[in-house]
């Protein structure tokens, strides 16, 4: 379900007083190992990210009162960072620093943290937590810094596609999400949930990450940045679709190939056609990959956060042509 109207009234104010707290206005001071808005615009400029490529051909009929010609113009294709995904062990404590007052401990939604079976809660976020543990993650999407930046970045190399996503709107906020986020209803029933397999992260056999329902913040995975992706998945899955039972802005772009503009399809995991991930914290990273990012005898240090709390940039692909005429005729090539 969507928000209602008072909630989407409150995300819109909450996405101005965190424009001023990104540009510095209100003093907020981050931590070492968090990430703040400034590094996160930074990230964007990735080449491997965006992989801007021609791909094809559109052509348009143009008519005017002296008559009607056919005009051609290139089709591009690249990705766009469109969200900031946050999976994060106590509530309000997103590492996104600048946006963290947005997701506040409520009568609902208080704390988080792991459960661990022959280990404290300390050791299991690291190599060393083995056993396998009942995890809970609070998780937010909201909108990336740079979105309306992007284009001056990417349009060193032509014409640049657009996206609907609106710099730092929150579109999940799993404080809010309160009921379906900590209970995992109705989810928890659905088929996809109760089929094991049918909706994973995984790569193959050996290397399993953990189910995409319920999308909720709980998960019993003993590695604790396994366990975070997943529940980033949880958040990407359900955001860039219409009509889930959540409380939730969807970001749901549509294909206009009248106006010469191809959007991806709803965020599916494993599928790079859909979606890449780019690690914000801890340790930013310049590239992007699909989930699993590690393979199964992969170490993670390095990847693990002391505190458990993650956070990864969400691209998506897009192609596009520009406009020339009133009627598409016919266009080449697909993307990605």
């Amino acid at each position: 379900m969507r928000c209602p109207f008072g909630v989407a009234g409150l995300f819109r104010v909450f996405s101005m007083v965190s424009l001023f707290s990104a540009v510095g206005l209100l003093g907020t001071a981050t931590p070492a190992r968090a990430v703040d808005t400034a590094s996160i615009v930074q990230s964007a400029w990735s080449q491997d990210c965006l992989q801007y490529r021609v791909v094809g051909v559109c052509l348009w009929l143009r008519c005017t009162p002296f008559g009607c010609s056919v005009r051609s113009s290139v089709k591009v294709g690249h990705y766009i960072p469109e969200l900031v995904v946050s999976s994060y062990q106590n509530t309000g404590d997103n590492p996104w620093r600048d946006v963290a007052f947005m997701s506040p401990s409520n009568g609902n939604a208080r704390g988080g943290g792991v459960t661990a079976e022959g280990a404290d809660a300390a050791s299991s976020t690291g190599e060393d937590g083995i056993h396998n543990s009942l995890r809970f993650k609070n998780g937010d999407a909201i909108g990336h810094p740079a979105t309306t930046l992007f284009s001056q970045f990417a349009g060193q190399w032509g014409y640049t596609c657009s996206t609907p996503a609106r710099p730092l709107q929150p579109y999940f906020l799993s404080v809010l999400d309160s009921y379906a986020w900590r209970e995992g209803l109705p989810e928890k029933v659905y088929p996809q949930a109760l089929t094991p397999g049918l909706r994973e992260v995984r790569q193959g056999l050996l290397n399993r990450w953990g189910n995409v329902y319920p999308r909720s913040g709980f998960i019993t995975q003993s590695n604790d940045y396994k366990a975070a992706a997943v529940v980033a998945q949880r958040v990407a899955d359900l955001v860039t679709r219409n009509g889930q039972p959540h409380v939730y802005t969807p970001l749901v772009p549509r294909t206009r190939s009248s106006r010469g503009v191809w959007a991806p399809p709803p965020v599916k995991e494993g599928d790079k056609d859909t979606h890449k991930w780019q690690r914000l914290t801890p340790a930013m990273t310049r590239s992007c990959a699909v989930f699993p990012d590690r393979g199964p005898a992969a170490s993670f240090r390095g990847h693990l956060a002391q505190q458990g709390d993650y956070a990864w940039a969400l691209w998506r692909p897009y192609s596009c042509c520009k406009k020339r005429g009133q009627k598409l005729l016919s266009h080449t090539g697909d993307y990605p």
